[in-house]
């Protein structure tokens, strides 16, 4: 288990400015970085988890020429939707700030100049793209073309979204200009500031060789960039909007966004601070410290400029920087097999997530399902199963038939009477055993697992719910039946204190409706079936989640989009599974269909 720590500093992969995320965005480093936040807070550590939008180069002028806007108003509206989209899926960043911000520049050109004083930098001449229809240079994400090594015909020209391989632009067959598509390429003289990274390749080899902890997928790939050679880096380019090179004979040029990018991680830092009016605030988490344990979360085609790039720029400084010590990637999702895509509109986007229900639907998925050991695929009857077996039929039933039992023969309070007996105490002991499984899979940020061990915590309370039968004890021993229904009224909020990092928004709702104060929310030690003494009351909350129909499928199928129905799998089945047992006019309220929207 890994030892924790006095202070943890969390960064999420910066989303692109261009448009709303889709959820393969959202689980490959928000998500899985908001989760482990909760998680630590709820533990008493003190956590910053920092995030920021990527508002410079390509992507960010092509948007916004579409849109019919400034480049710097756009991104300004857009930061506004992703942040206001962010909250509602309950993504609790300390900030999220922009890589266009005063206090990124500031920090983007004072590495610039680090590097150069440390004879890092080398001003080069090079041939680049000239598009004659655009009467410009294009630079690397202005150019599509064939991907030299698998054929993908939509490849950029920084890298190829199919298969990951990092480009240059001349490297691609049949290039094309981005902006107006025309063919009309000529490669032209030009100048640009290159990052000596093959200086720092011994260096660098050693930093990654003492991270043996880390998933393979993160590890491999910056020694498999090492072991091919690592080469030096433009980290400039030709645009008009990004941070300006502050270099005489470079103007009118600016910092490529992959350099400017990560160090925004510090950047928006600096501006939580100024915010906070503590300006050096920002040091005692960027600086090395001892004491601070940073953990960087992100899709596996962000893990090359975070396990090559940002560490050679923090290294290259030649200051005591804090570099990441545990870096958590993740493979892709995606939509029946095809890849999620913003610039295509393919796949299910946060905002479009949101309209068809709430937030922890979506969150409980994507962690159930994280494309953690290989890629994942996205299918609305993968979708409706969880909903309806976990959230549904697990968890949301336990909850309503414990306290609409507890709440028609005990009236709302928790009641008292009768002892522990072997049921009891059996409990207990697969409690504490699955709850310590259960901390390990969060500190050691294994999600997918987790999630199933919190699942399999739901089903205790099931199973005990029936192995007791209160609706029969209640007619011949009320003493058990109050004991059981007391520690059911507690194992209640015992599951929304661990569920809480993955469904914060129904957690804070039963928790408000048990009246746990906030001081005992914390992520619990042990179950207490007496946290909640006997006259306790609280209220009884609605349905938590709504089962999922063929027709929702089907509905969203047609909608989004999807194989057509020859090629769907057969047995969805999402209406077969029925709730644990019922009473006989005992049952409580099982989930049931009830409208979100």
């Amino acid at each position: 288990m890994q030892q924790q720590s006095k202070r943890h500093l969390l960064t999420s992969a910066l989303p692109y400015i261009n448009g709303v995320k889709h959820l393969g965005n959202l689980i490959g480093s928000m998500l899985p970085a908001d989760v482990h936040a909760r998680f630590l807070r709820a533990c008493g550590e003190e956590v910053l988890f920092v995030c920021a939008t990527d508002e410079h180069g390509t992507p960010a002028e092509l948007a916004a020429e579409e849109a019919g806007l400034e480049v710097a108003e756009y991104c300004r509206r857009q930061h506004r939707i992703q942040a206001q989209l962010g909250e509602r899926f309950g993504l609790s960043f300390d900030v999220f700030g922009r890589s266009s911000s005063r206090q990124n520049a500031d920090q983007t050109q004072y590495f610039a100049q680090r590097l150069e004083e440390a004879g890092l930098l080398e001003a080069r001449s090079s041939r680049q793209l000239f598009s004659t229809a655009d009467g410009r240079f294009l630079p690397d994400r202005y150019v599509l073309g064939t991907c030299p090594r698998c054929g993908y015909e939509l490849a950029r020209g920084d890298q190829c979204e199919r298969c990951g391989r990092l480009l240059d632009p001349m490297e691609l067959i049949e290039p094309r200009s981005a902006i107006s598509g025309s063919r009309e390429l000529e490669p032209r003289g030009t100048r640009h500031l290159f990052l000596l990274q093959s200086r720092l390749a011994d260096e660098l080899r050693g930093w990654l060789e003492e991270h043996e902890e880390w998933p393979p997928l993160a590890r491999s790939i910056g020694l498999k960039w090492l072991d091919e050679g690592l080469g030096d880096r433009s980290i400039t380019r030709d645009l008009s909007w990004g941070i300006p090179v502050d270099r005489p004979g470079f103007e009118g040029k600016v910092y490529y966004v992959w350099f400017d990018a990560p160090i925004a991680y510090i950047g928006a830092t600096r501006e939580w601070a100024d915010a906070r009016e503590e300006p050096g605030a920002w040091r005692r988490w960027w600086r090395r410290s001892e004491d601070v344990r940073y953990v960087q979360f992100m899709a596996k085609d962000n893990v090359p400029f975070h396990v090559v790039g940002f560490p050679c720029t923090l290294l290259g400084s030649g200051e005591q920087w804090k570099l990441v010590d545990f870096l958590k990637a993740f493979n892709w999702l995606t939509y029946y097999g095809g890849k999620f895509s913003t610039s295509r509109g393919v796949g299910i986007f946060m905002d479009q997530a949101l309209e068809l229900l709430p937030a922890d639907y979506w969150r409980y998925h994507l962690l159930a399902n994280a494309p953690e050991a290989g890629d994942v695929s996205f299918t609305w009857e993968d979708f409706a199963r969880t909903v309806n077996k976990d959230l549904a039929d697990t968890f949301g039933n336990f909850v309503n038939r414990s306290l609409t039992f507890a709440e028609r023969r005990f009236g709302g309070e928790v009641p008292g009477g009768g002892g522990p007996g072997p049921a009891e105490l059996q409990l207990q002991d697969d409690l504490d055993r699955r709850l310590a499984a259960l901390t390990d899979l969060m500190q050691a940020l294994e999600l997918r697992k987790a999630v199933a061990e919190l699942r399999g915590i739901w089903s205790l309370g099931n199973a005990y719910f029936d192995h007791k039968q209160p609706w029969v004890a209640i007619e011949a021993d009320r003493d058990d039946a109050a004991l059981t229904l007391r520690y059911c009224v507690n194992l209640v909020a015992f599951f929304a204190r661990l569920g809480a990092p993955v469904i914060p928004f129904t957690a804070a709702r039963l928790l408000d409706d048990l009246a746990v104060p906030a001081a005992e929310r914390r992520w619990p030690d042990r179950f207490d079936p007496a946290a909640l003494a006997p006259g306790h009351g609280f209220t009884l909350p609605p349905l938590l989640f709504r089962k999922l129909s063929e027709g929702d499928v089907d509905e969203w199928r047609q909608r989004f989009g999807a194989p057509d129905s020859a090629d769907r799998e057969p047995g969805l089945g999402v209406l077969e599974a029925q709730a644990p047992g019922g009473d006989g006019g005992e049952p409580g309220r099982v989930e049931e269909e009830h409208s979100h929207r």
